[in-house]
């Protein structure tokens, strides 16, 4: 009986030391070193790429910190960004991912901020920065947008952010004409945030971190709504769905996009302030 009962300790001791190796030997490997930020589970921001990794791969160095979720294509180069590296168009590809996360579940209010770099408007009709697409029977086959349309000249920069919500109606929030921005497009990194405040339907833009005095409002909608089950992919510097629309670029050769955020909450001034004065 003693020596039955040393057996059954000896073999149970050498499937567990077994089942530890193989365990070890199916560990993911290390996602190397990108940059994180400072956010509890569930918190306000849902999105992150600083595209700023040390690796030698496109699709790490492009990996959204929040979850740490590699695209599952980035053909753009990498240059000098305004903290670390940016990703720099090149007319037709833009960095593909599955999603934001819960960021289109989750956003009543959001807010979009990224550094941009552009050398004059954009040489076709627009250029795109972003676009959720969906197949919620949209024309556009996006459920939010954002683009630089075309101008007059390079120092007006016409920006457009378009949001369709689950019922499928849209609205375009325009910085175009008499209110276009000036002075974002000379070839220097320029700090750009839309906050949508549900509260109040109003969408604010900021330029370098005040606020642009031309608000944009979705009178009376409140919370954005859109339809997380109809996303099909999220893009950032194009819109997979240009080749369909007739119209339109994915961003441009030589210019250049830094620290793509998404927050699922409207964002304070002084907020807005701090990621522009912290060159995040």
């Amino acid at each position: 009986m003693k020596h039955t009962n040393k057996y059954s300790q000896l073999f149970y001791l050498l499937a567990l030391s077994l089942l530890v190796v193989s365990c070890q030997k199916y560990t993911r490997p290390s996602l190397g070193n990108y940059p994180k930020d400072s956010n509890p589970p569930g918190g306000p921001l849902k999105f992150y790429a600083a595209f700023d990794g040390s690796s030698s791969s496109s699709l790490l160095n492009a990996v959204d910190s929040i979850r740490a979720d590699f695209p599952s294509d980035n053909p753009l180069q990498f240059g000098p960004g305004i903290s670390g590296k940016a990703i720099i168009g090149n007319g037709t590809g833009f960095v593909k991912y599955a999603g934001a996360n819960d960021f289109v579940s989750t956003a009543g209010s959001f807010t979009i901020s990224f550094w941009e770099k552009r050398n004059g408007i954009p040489k076709g009709n627009s250029a795109f920065f972003f676009c959720f697409a969906s197949s919620n029977g949209y024309w556009a086959g996006a459920s939010m947008l954002g683009l630089f349309d075309w101008g007059t000249n390079n120092d007006s920069a016409a920006i457009k952010i378009d949001c369709i919500d689950s019922k499928v109606s849209d609205n375009w929030f325009q910085w175009v004409g008499p209110t276009a921005v000036h002075g974002i497009m000379n070839n220097q990194w320029h700090h750009l945030a839309f906050v949508y405040d549900a509260s109040t339907s109003v969408m604010t833009l900021y330029v370098d971190g005040s606020a642009n005095p031309n608000t944009q409002s979705w009178p009376s909608h409140g919370a954005a709504s859109m339809d997380n089950s109809k996303i099909t992919e999220f893009d950032v510097a194009g819109n997979s769905n240009i080749p369909n629309m007739g119209w339109g670029q994915n961003w441009e050769a030589g210019n250049m996009i830094d620290q793509f955020r998404l927050y699922g909450t409207a964002l304070t001034s002084a907020q807005v302030m701090s990621l522009y004065t912290n060159k995040q």
